[in-house]
């Protein structure tokens, strides 16, 4: 089966990369000549584990291809996907015109049948919109071509993105059509030898399921953040709260971890849009909006007890950073609790000096010469004040606390995810503050 693939980001890339692995032909369009040309040299736009491998070998093979021109491939392919861009507009509904941009192209380019399939996360009714696009350029070209539209939202987490999509946990489909179906069942067999996973729904019900896992998601978060909070002021250990909810089956274990605050490409988007999506509908979500209100401030929150540890004055303190990526295992900065930080320390007159294992170019992008780069973690301690332990890398879970106890200027330590040990450390010396406890 041939199929092309709009857009080369995170689902798009991946997507392309896992789907060829299992011997189909795919081609990857990005309008963006630059990232098209080093995709070529094997030069990938993101980090993600096991794909830039992935890429080379397949590309080698022959099985995957990249161009800058969908038309150059329409003729040859039964399927294609749209994985571009849903980013927010000002109001947080999810800006669909890069969508509706392929469906247009498509409409005024093809030339028999085509599967046209939404890899983006989209609000409900989007597949409509890209229907009646579609149909309108063919109108315009005054030709009858039979075409279909389906919904396949992702559901990849960054970091394990390429595991998530060999060896799905689900794969939903939205289809209004058996062929539709048909084609998508031949296209995700392979993936289906060991447990059939695949789930046809209607298309609007695809829509809103990747907004409805997301925002589950995001709900346990603020949910245990906020729980963890709690249990500061009253004495009670969020550890032990989080694994006595956890053992109900009814409940489990997953996304039960306190921190502060999550960030990323799709939890905060989603959520805004799935709010968004319910005022245009005259229904207002209190859950998701009181979710969105405690992340915003949990993201501040290591700011807040690095404020108490120095009462209330770190002018002129030099704070260390460990992590600043959203998550481990990605350079994905988009929503990371670490920019609400660094500006919260800068503004306070406070030195930032970060390091991170692979997001350290992103941040300086981002944020530019607002901090200082350490060359590794050792480094980024020296004569600091505090270390703040943002992102929980696994390189981060057994320093040399010697070394520390030695740089540091002085021994406060504050960990943003709650993976030290409260005892050994202040039996070392340090102070140590976490969440929760």
């Amino acid at each position: 089966m041939k199929i092309a693939i709009v857009g080369t980001g995170y689902v798009g890339l991946v997507t392309g990369a896992c789907f060829s692995e299992m011997g189909v032909d795919v081609t990857c369009v990005d309008v963006q000549a630059d990232k098209i040309e080093n995709l070529k040299k094997g030069i990938l736009p993101i980090y993600e584990p096991g794909l830039e491998d992935m890429v080379h070998r397949n590309y080698t093979a022959g099985r995957l291809k990249f161009t800058t021109d969908l038309t150059e491939c329409l003729d040859d392919v039964e399927v294609v996907f749209s994985a571009v861009g849903t980013p927010p507009d000002e109001d947080g509904s999810a800006d669909l015109r890069y969508v509706l941009e392929v469906a247009r192209t498509i409409g005024q380019n093809m030339n028999k049948y085509v599967l046209v399939v939404t890899k983006s996360t989209v609000p409900v009714g989007t597949a409509k919109k890209v229907k009646a696009a579609i149909q309108e350029e063919l109108d315009k070209r005054n030709v009858q071509i039979e075409f279909d539209v389906a919904s396949n939202p992702e559901f990849l987490k960054e970091g394990d993105a390429v595991d998530d999509f060999m060896k799905p946990d689900r794969v939903v489909v939205g289809v209004e059509s058996d062929r539709a179906k048909k084609i998508m069942e031949q296209l995700y067999k392979p993936f289906m030898m060991n447990n059939y996973r695949l789930i046809f729904t209607d298309i609007p019900s695809a829509e809103m399921i990747k907004y409805a896992a997301n925002s589950m998601l995001a709900t346990r978060i603020s949910f245990m953040n906020d729980i963890a909070n709690l249990c500061e002021l009253v004495g009670a250990d969020v550890n032990m709260v989080r694994k006595g909810i956890g053992a109900d089956s009814r409940i489990g274990r997953k996304f039960l971890y306190p921190g502060c605050g999550y960030g990323g490409s799709c939890f905060p988007k989603d959520v805004k849009a799935l709010i968004k999506t319910a005022e245009k509908n005259g229904y207002p979500m209190k859950v998701l909006k009181a979710v969105e209100e405690v992340n915003e401030t949990q993201k501040g929150i290591l700011f807040d007890k690095l404020l108490k540890a120095f009462k209330n004055d770190v002018k002129g303190k030099r704070i260390a950073m460990w992590g600043l990526a959203f998550k481990p295992e990605t350079d994905d900065m988009r929503e990371a609790p670490a920019l609400v930080l660094i500006d919260k320390l800068v503004d306070a007159g406070a030195t930032v000096k970060a390091y991170d294992p692979i997001a350290m170019n992103e941040c300086k992008r981002r944020v530019g010469d607002k901090i200082e780069y350490a060359s590794d973690m050792y480094d980024a301690v020296l004569d600091a004040d505090a270390l703040l332990l943002v992102t929980e890398w696994k390189e981060f879970r057994m320093p040399s606390w010697g070394v520390l106890k030695k740089t540091m200027k002085t021994s406060v330590i504050i960990d943003g995810r709650n993976i030290y040990d409260k005892k050994e450390l202040e039996g070392m010396g340090f102070s140590y503050t976490c969440i929760g406890k």
